[in-house]
């Protein structure tokens, strides 16, 4: 008798899979089953992505990325890649896919057993062990790269290596896996007979600012949730922004570019009063106008920090006659698929979790999310949110529930996805407002700019008749103003200061800079305020370099070192890029990520107690310079240490510059309204009115 083959043993022991108690079909099914998979009728757009990749690797890219909303149907584009990538070599027929998840393992060895019953399907993950030479191998990366594990893996025999939840991949565990099959960087990547990389993700950036650049060199495609919700293959989505009145001041965060600590914030958000609101809001936008049996919302997923928030939270719902469940990491794997079922069929409408759904999870029921847990990374935020995106019989929309805490420590909040300031509050907004609301935002910024720079007297505008100007008496007054470093400080705890119009400055303790810059901008800022001839130079090579407008990016991250004093003219050598970013928040991750290889952390964090001291003499005499003479000098008891600090940067960067053009289009505004004004008086002169005159 045969000894059973190795993948029959290792498939066997998985229960949540069903399995047909013969793993080959006969050749008239394989056939049947080929037939019906090349007769799937694809989505335009998931057509658009197989051919994006196959026409990027016919190019010869080997590591692409695919950018593709949650619900877009990854599985159906992994299954298609299958068959339609072309193998290297005659030999090379094998494909890897590999995810970071347990859930993420057993969901792509199902659709690959019922796609491909012709092929073999292995899973090598914990106490499951594949041959190394199935049709294709599913594995968790944790066990792949444990131990001798991937030696049975031949690289030459493979053609295709998939990565699910692909923000992951530059991970070390990722890393290595890469390595070993070719991968590991852009050069061994274009070695003959190494496989193609293909990793797909929602969120495909870094919350901790790492670059992907390292594991993957093109994104070939990109599918905005956004873009499903308009074209009708996603959910449409209001959204709720609640304050809940968590104090956040005091968590801290796992490391730079890393989210909330987890015990901390739980103290923080888990508390009577909190809860309570987050329940009480449920009840009025979920439960209203129907009851608590029959609300409006029937399937409501809540997003909580840990076990003890998910235990407090559910019985807090219970105590206002909720029926509320809840699914852990460490609730049994039975008892979790039975209560997941049991929530999919509506047998009760709450469903409380923590790290369990936020990725790979199939829950189109869902119709109310509610963000019960504060997050720094958009990502979290994003995959968060896409629970609820999917299209399900009956569902109109999914209504997001944000419960905003305290927007001073970096938080990111539903607006933020549509570019709007993070403490903007919400009541029930579409989609459609939600952009309409930013289109609006952003006319009324431009509105303010053209003010700003004298350039709104243009006869083909419509008159104004309000005006919102920000006033300073002197330049102390605009270097003494911190309302242009509110935004970038809820993203980083770095000491950041406004320099100009999207343009920040982080000082190091050696004269070294880093600046970030919406791409394209051309430097000229760098000229205010500058007297000496070096400094003036120096700052027309900056406007020079940076003159050339970046067109694939938003932002750019450069660092500016000082130098020595005598080996050049110039204090400064010429601006390196660091970084290209397509967001802020992620400009500032990248940055702050490179800042802390390279400052030391005591010198630019903002919450260092030497910043809460008293200024140095220096510092006054130094901040005193820009002062009008009818100002009195600042002391020892006006400002702290790091506000002079941050004064110095400004001063140092453009300050005074920036006030001769502020003063400058304040006496052009007034003069206009002078003229106007005028203007006014000559026409009422002019008409003739029933009534007393007036002397």
């Amino acid at each position: 008798m045969l000894a059973p083959r190795p993948w029959r043993i290792a498939w066997r022991t998985i229960s949540a899979i069903a399995r047909p108690k013969r793993w080959q079909t006969t050749t008239a099914a394989a056939s049947t089953a080929s037939q019906e998979l090349s007769k799937i009728l694809l989505r335009d757009y998931q057509e658009e992505c197989i051919q994006s990749v196959l026409a990027s690797l016919k190019a010869g890219k080997k590591r692409l990325g695919v950018s593709l909303a949650t619900g877009a149907g990854k599985t159906v584009i992994f299954t298609q890649l299958l068959d339609r990538i072309e193998p290297a070599s005659p030999d090379a027929n094998q494909t890897l896919i590999l995810a970071h998840r347990r859930e993420l393992v057993e969901q792509a060895a199902r659709h690959c057993t019922r796609a491909y019953p012709d092929k073999t399907v292995e899973i090598e993950m914990g106490s499951l062990h594949a041959s190394g030479v199935a049709d294709i191998t599913v594995a968790s990366v944790q066990s792949i790269t444990s131990g001798h594990r991937m030696v049975k893996f031949d690289p030459s025999r493979f053609k295709l290596v998939l990565v699910d939840e692909a923000h992951h991949i530059v991970a070390p565990g990722y890393m290595r896996a890469l390595k070993h099959f070719g991968l590991g960087d852009k050069v061994t990547c274009q070695q003959p007979g190494t496989p193609a990389l293909v990793g797909v993700s929602a969120t495909l950036s870094r919350f901790d600012g790492l670059a992907l650049g390292a594991a993957i060199d093109e994104i070939v495609y990109h599918k905005d949730y956004l873009d499903m919700i308009g074209d009708g293959w996603l959910s449409n989505v209001i959204f709720t922004t609640v304050e809940s009145t968590a104090d956040l001041s005091k968590v801290r965060s796992g490391g730079l570019g890393k989210d909330f600590q987890a015990g901390e914030l739980s103290r923080a958000v888990n508390t009577d009063q909190v809860n309570e609101i987050t329940v009480r809001t449920w009840l009025a936008k979920a439960a209203a106008p129907g009851t608590v049996t029959a609300p409006t919302r029937k399937s409501t997923l809540v997003f909580c920090v840990d076990l003890n928030h998910v235990a407090d939270l559910t019985q807090k719902f219970r105590q206002h006659s909720v029926e509320a469940q809840f699914v852990t990491g460490d609730t049994d794997k039975r008892e979790r698929g039975s209560r997941l079922e049991a929530f999919k069929r509506g047998e009760f409408p709450v469903l409380v979790n923590c790290g369990v759904f936020t990725e790979g999870t199939d829950m189109p029921s869902v119709d109310c999310v509610i963000l019960a847990r504060p997050t720094k990374s958009r990502n979290l935020l994003v995959q968060m949110i896409g629970r609820g995106m999917r299209l399900h019989e009956g569902k109109t929309n999914c209504h997001v529930i944000d419960m905003v805490s305290s927007l001073e420590t970096g938080i990111v909040t539903t607006p933020t996805l549509f570019g709007l300031d993070p403490g903007e509050l919400l009541s029930g907004a579409s989609v459609e407002d939600m952009a309409s609301l930013k289109e609006r935002r952003s006319a009324e910024a431009a509105r303010d700019d053209l003010i700003r720079q004298g350039n709104s007297s243009s006869a083909n505008q419509a008159p104004i008749t309000s005006v919102r100007f920000t006033e300073y008496d002197s330049v102390l007054d605009l270097i003494s103003d911190t309302s242009g470093e509110k935004h970038i400080r809820t993203i980083s705890q770095h000491a950041w200061v406004q320099v100009g119009k999207d343009r920040y400055v982080l000082s190091g303790p050696t004269g070294t800079y880093l600046r970030i810059e919406r791409c394209g901008v051309d430097g000229a800022e760098d000229l205010d305020g500058l007297t000496d001839p070096d400094d003036i130079e120096h700052a027309m090579a900056m406007r020079s370099r940076h003159k050339k407008k970046l067109s694939e990016c938003q932002f750019v991250v450069v660092e500016v070192r000082a130098l020595p004093p005598g080996i050049s003219k110039s204090p400064f050598a010429a601006p390196r890029e660091v970084s290209r970013a397509l967001t802020f928040a992620e400009a500032v991750q990248g940055a702050d990520t490179y800042a802390s290889k390279i400052f030391p952390r005591a010198f630019i964090h903002r919450y260092q107690n030497w910043r809460k001291g008293p200024p140095t003499q220096g510092q006054l005499d130094f901040v005193n310079k820009v002062r009008d003479k009818s100002q009195e000098k600042l002391t020892m008891d006006d400002i702290d240490r790091g506000t002079a600090s941050d004064m110095i940067t400004k001063i140092k960067h453009g300050a005074r510059g920036r006030f001769a053009k502020i003063d400058a289009a304040r006496r052009r505004q007034d003069n206009k309204a002078q003229a106007l004004e005028r203007q006014r008086l000559q026409r009422e002169r002019e008409e003739v009115t029933v009534g007393p005159l007036t002397a």
